[in-house]
């Protein structure tokens, strides 16, 4: 039998609502939703957008603080290949790949892991590679008032794979940065940290 998935966020009553609405979906597509294979399928992809979709219920800032400890480190500290999904907010349709980030403390470092879990916060929602790149960087900067922060995203969207002018290869790459990461040299630093 089928093991249903679980998601400890779940809220019944959007549930139910998306459901009905899938099961619409479905329908209006041609398809009927009574078959064996469809008669769950509305259910389980509202259960999976309530996932997908998990970061508006969470706050990244309060993530970032409650691992915050004061440290005298001023270098450069880079979490990279971070894996991440999100879905793109034009197509709903996955696009996913690495984010690779790095701050410079001013005397306050936070669990590395942290770092990751932003990341993820901010890939589930509804997104753009440009804005996602942005909101890490921005709660980084904001949070911990480091030096300088800098985001590399390096991702693939199923909305150019798979529909439009599916491209299968391509790859879509944004940065943004603050600081001290605005000095050149320090940038260089980082992207060959990160591609070695």
């Amino acid at each position: 039998m089928e093991k249903e998935f679980v998601f400890n966020d779940l809220n019944e009553e959007v549930t139910q609502k998306l459901s009905t609405y899938y099961s619409d979906v479905i329908t209006a597509l041609g398809e009927d939703v009574g078959r064996e294979g469809l008669q769950k399928t509305p259910r389980r992809v509202a259960k999976a957008m309530q996932f997908l979709t998990s970061g508006y219920r969470q706050d990244p800032a309060e993530v970032l603080l409650s691992a915050r400890f004061h440290e005298d480190y001023r270098q450069m500290v880079i979490v990279k290949d971070i894996e991440f999904f999100s879905m793109c907010e034009h197509h709903l349709l996955p696009f996913f790949g690495k984010a690779h980030v790095a701050y410079i403390p001013n005397g306050t470092v936070t669990g590395l892991s942290k770092i990751a879990r932003v990341v993820d916060i901010f890939a589930h929602r509804l997104q753009l590679q440009e804005r996602l790149t942005s909101q890490i960087k921005d709660c980084i900067q904001e949070t911990l008032n480091p030096m300088g922060v800098m985001v590399v995203i390096e991702a693939q969207h199923l909305c150019m794979q798979m529909r439009g002018v599916q491209k299968q290869h391509s790859t879509t790459t944004t940065s943004d940065f603050t600081g001290i990461f605005k000095v050149q040299k320090t940038r260089e630093e980082f992207i060959s940290l990160i591609n070695k």
